[in-house]
Order: C-alpha cells, then sequence, then structure tokens
C-alpha cells in the first residue's frame, strides 16, 4: 500500500485527509520546524509558570475558579485533576473510529504551536494514532462551548493511566495496555491537561463523519432518483441545462447535470416522449431543487468543517513570550449551526424519497401496477415498506430541532452560553442513519418499477445499476420477508454498489458524470 506523508501542523487538512490518516493510509509526521514551534510554546509557559503572573489555566483554577491562584509546585498537579475531575461522560461509547479522529484532529491542533503543549505528550498522542489504541470515550456529557470537555477528558485520561481502550478488538484498560506495550504515564506540565481538554474535537470529528457519510448518500440519491423517473417514465425536460441557467445554485445545477446524463440514451425515456402527461409531480420534477438544496448545505458544512480541521480552539492561547489570550476559540457555535443546517438537509433527501416511493406504488404511472405487484389483492406488494420509510422520515423530522437553538449556562454562570454542537453532530448521524434506510427501500422500489419497462432498456448507467441490485435482490412476483431485501439493500447503500457501478461504468465507457463544481463537491 502506497502511504502518503502529513505534515502535523504545517500542512492542510481536509476530510478526506482526516479519514485517510484514520484509515492508515496516510501517515502523520512532524517536521524540525513543527517541533521548533512547539518548544518554544513549551518554554513560554514555563517562563510563565516562574513569573508567577496569573494567566488562566496556567497557574489558577478552570471556570469560575479563575481567581484562584495556583502554586508553582500545584501546577502539575492541577493538570492531571482536571482530566479526572472533568471525565464525566455518560451513554453508550462513540463509536472507535470516532474517537480516533478525535485523536488525529486534537494532534493537528496542538502541532500549530500555540498550547504550551510538550512534545512528549504530543508523540504520546500519535502512538495511540499509530498502534489503534483508541480510547473508549461517552457519548453524552459535552454542552460544546468551553471546548468538548467531558469527551476529551475521556479521551485523554489513558496519557495519566486511566481509562480504557480499544486494542486488538478489545476494551481494555489503560493498566492492562501499559503492560503489554511497557508504556508508563505521563507527567503532564502547566496548561496541558487544559490544553487537551479544550477544543471542539468531538464536535468536529462528528462532522467529519456526517461530511463522509452525507456526501455517498446524496450522490446515491440522485442515482436511486434518476432509476425512479425511469420506472415511472417521468420527464428529462426539469433536467435541462436552460432551466437551471436561470437560477444557477451549485447544487442544483450540479444534480440537474448528474441526472440527466444518467438517463441519456435510455429507451425508455423515447417510449413516452410524445405522451399527454404534462408535469410529473413534484417529487419526480423538482430533484435537482431539492437534492441541490441539500448539495447546497453539505458544502457549506464542509468548507467550515475544513476551516476548523485547521483552527486552533485551545484557551488560552500563547502567541508569544508576550502575549497569552484567553479567549472563546473552543465554542462550538461555528460547527453547531452548520451541523443543524446539514441535519435538516439530511432529513428532506430521506423526506423526498419517501414521497417517491409513494408515488410508484399509486399505480398511476402507464404499465406499472399499482403497489408494483401484478397479483394483489392476496399480495400486499410493496405496500408496507412505505410504512417504514415514513416511520423513518417522521423520526427524523423530530430530531431536526437545532441543538444551537438551546443554551443552558453551566460552570456557575462563567460559561453563559453554549452551543450544544455535540448533540447536533450526534443527531445528524441518526438522521443519516435513517436516510440510509429509506434510500434502501427507494432503491428496491425504483428496481421494482424499472423490471416493468422491460423489454425496453435504460442508458447504459441505469442498466447496470439495475443488474448490480439484481445480483443481491431479486424481482417480487409474490409477497416474502421483505426485511431481508431492505437489510441487503442497506448494505448496498453502505457499501456504495451504486456508486461503484456508476464508476466503473464511466472508465469503461469513457462517458464522465462531472460538472463544472463537482471538485467542490468531492471529498479529498
Amino acid at each position: 500500500m502506497n502511504v502518503q506523508a502529513f505534515r502535523l501542523g504545517e500542512d492542510w487538512l481536509t476530510v478526506g485527509k482526516a479519514l485517510s490518516i484514520a484509515k492508515g493510509k496516510t501517515e502523520i509526521i512532524i517536521s524540525n520546524e513543527t517541533v521548533e514551534k512547539i518548544n518554544n510554546s513549551w518554554n513560554i509557559v514555563q517562563y510563565i509558570v516562574e513569573k508567577g503572573q496569573p494567566v488562566y489555566g496556567i497557574n489558577t483554577g478552570f471556570g469560575p475558579l479563575c481567581t484562584t491562584k495556583i502554586s508553582k509546585s500545584e501546577t502539575s498537579i492541577l493538570q492531571s485533576n482536571i482530566l479526572q475531575s472533568h471525565s464525566v461522560g455518560v451513554g453508550e461509547p462513540i463509536d472507535h473510529n470516532i474517537a480516533k479522529l478525535m485523536l488525529i484532529l486534537k494532534a493537528q491542533s496542538l502541532a500549530k504551536g500555540f498550547s504550551g503543549i510538550a512534545l512528549n505528550t504530543l508523540k504520546r498522542i500519535i502512538w495511540h494514532i499509530e498502534n489503534n489504541a483508541i480510547p473508549v470515550v461517552p457519548s453524552q456529557g459535552s454542552v460544546g462551548a468551553s471546548g468538548d470537555l467531558a469527551p476529551l477528558s475521556h479521551l485523554f485520561l489513558p496519557l495519566i493511566g486511566l481509562g480504557k481502550v480499544h486494542y486488538k478488538g478489545k476494551v481494555i484498560t489503560t493498566a492492562s495496555l501499559f503492560k503489554k506495550t511497557g508504556l508508563k504515564p505521563i507527567a503532564l506540565g502547566p496548561k496541558e491537561g487544559l490544553a487537551l481538554i479544550n477544543g471542539t474535537q468531538f464536535i468536529a470529528s462528528h462532522a467529519v463523519e456526517v461530511v463522509s457519510k452525507f456526501h455517498a448518500l446524496l450522490a446515491q440519491a440522485d442515482i436511486i432518483g434518476a432509476m425512479m423517473i425511469e420506472g415511472l417514465q417521468g420527464s428529462v425536460k426539469p433536467f435541462y441545462n436552460e432551466l437551471h441557467a436561470l437560477r444557477p445554485f451549485k447544487g442544483n445545477i450540479h444534480v440537474a447535470k448528474r441526472v440527466k446524463k444518467l438517463l441519456k440514451g435510455s429507451e425508455i425515456m423515447e417510449d413516452h416522449i410524445d405522451c399527454e402527461k404534462v408535469q410529473d409531480p413534484y417529487s419526480i420534477r423538482c430533484i435537482p431543487q431539492v437534492h441541490g438544496a441539500s448539495r447546497n448545505s453539505w458544502l457549506h458544512l464542509k468548507e467550515l468543517v475544513e476551516i476548523e480541521l485547521n483552527s486552533v480552539t485551545d484557551n488560552p492561547v500563547i502567541i508569544d513570550g508576550q502575549l497569552t489570550i484567553s479567549g472563546g476559540n473552543f465554542h462550538g457555535q461555528p460547527l453547531a449551526m452548520a451541523l443543524d443546517y446539514a441535519c435538516l438537509a439530511a432529513s428532506e433527501i430521506g423526506n423526498i424519497s419517501d414521497r417517491r416511493i409513494y408515488l410508484a406504488l399509486e399505480g398511476n404511472s402507464p404499465g406499472v401496477p399499482k403497489l408494483l405487484m401484478n397479483d394483489t389483492g392476496i399480495n400486499s406488494g410493496y405496500m408496507i415498506l412505505q410504512y417504514t420509510t415514513a416511520a423513518l422520515a417522521s423520526e427524523n423530522k423530530g430530531l431536526c430541532f437545532p441543538s444551537s437553538a438551546d443554551s443552558i449556562p453551566t460552570s456557575l454562570g462563567q460559561e453563559d452560553h453554549v452551543s450544544m454542537g455535540s448533540i447536533g453532530g450526534r443527531k445528524a448521524l441518526q438522521v443519516l442513519g435513517n436516510v440510509e434506510k429509506i434510500l434502501a427501500i427507494e432503491l428496491l422500489t425504483a428496481a421494482q418499477a424499472f423490471e416493468f419497462r422491460k423489454p425496453l432498456k435504460s442508458g447504459v448507467f441505469l442498466d447496470e445499476v439495475h443488474t448490480a441490485v439484481r445480483k443481491h435482490v431479486s424481482f417480487a412476483n409474490a409477497d416474502r420477508v421483505f426485511s431481508n431485501d431492505i437489510e441487503k439493500g442497506i448494505k448496498m447503500i453502505q457499501n456504495k454498489t451504486i456508486l461503484k457501478v456508476v464508476e466503473r461504468v464511466e472508465k469503461e465507457y469513457n462517458i464522465s458524470l462531472t460538472t463544472k463544481y463537482s471538485n467542490e463537491f468531492e471529498v479529498y
């Protein structure tokens, strides 16, 4: 495997690169220049301690205890204590891949050289990343403002010999990890504990996952929507460039061009070119506007996330020997609001998908029977599959209340406005999980409708996609346990089966689905 290198604190970290590091496809290195910056920042902190001038979090207490002075001899104890006292997370642990992303994002922030961290502490974090010794982090407890305090505290308990880790397929105590590896606890210096737990890495790592998962679902929604257009013999005119040039949103143009290219060369489209139908329902006709709006939301989130991945979200920050600033870079609001927007945008993809499924069952399209089965009465056909998508779409609507609209003061009023972005990130992933299921059911439904158009053929893309679906799920002539089909459909969505088919066809037939906005709508 060809492993790329990423220079921590210097190279621009993207969503794609963060995921590549997490998968072991990219290694992280620290250049001599970065080492110098880290050591310089560390030396400034030592100077502050020696001088005795009060600086928040270095020789003072935290939060409402910011006016309590800490003696030179107690500064290190303070940093160890903060990891323990702030480890108050509850709930199921987050996925260990997200916890690994937290480590990666924190390492990138610390390597900028504004946090006063010791080089050896950063190297220990990198050891955890490289050896897949990933701390167990509870999912609940962060309000997303003074950094993701509770989850980050759990994330770094192993540095001081506490907590638990995922290691070689098991969850073990850090004490057991140390016995297996010969590691020993780190003695944290002044400010290090605070530097570790101040930051937005819990929110940001969830946002990275949202960007990645949402990207795949958006691409698949266009393909599945195009297959449904074929199955119901919808019109291709709403996807013409001439229409979208009059309202040139990036997402709308991108979706319209992709769908139009997916339908190109279709016998099914040609078969009804002179039909009497004037226009299609919105769930078909407005795919560019609805999918496109969600694309725009995704793009907005990606742009903000990548700024965050390359930012210093610590507090206080060490600018130089003369200036330390206690500010609010740890506040999660910039991502919290964007995650709520993305959550709504994802829900809408599921909502319009459910409407297309319902449309397919009505039997109003010539040649396609009601409930997508010829012998109904004794058979219920695909009727109840739409019950499931209705339930999922409704559940998503309930999850769309914006977490960032709420704020409950903490820290005895010192932290009197918080972002709740941690909750927004978790909710967005829940919604995306539901959308996976809805799109899986639409894929099965569209493939069933598509079958009734035979012997007419679609263009090369959708014919190949339909063939791929049939390798996993057969045509339904009669009722069966459809949950088995749905599970296979979900796996196809999660494995990006139809995306891989489309990519193969692009190469094999030298046909490109790219648009002038394709680079922006990619994850690199």
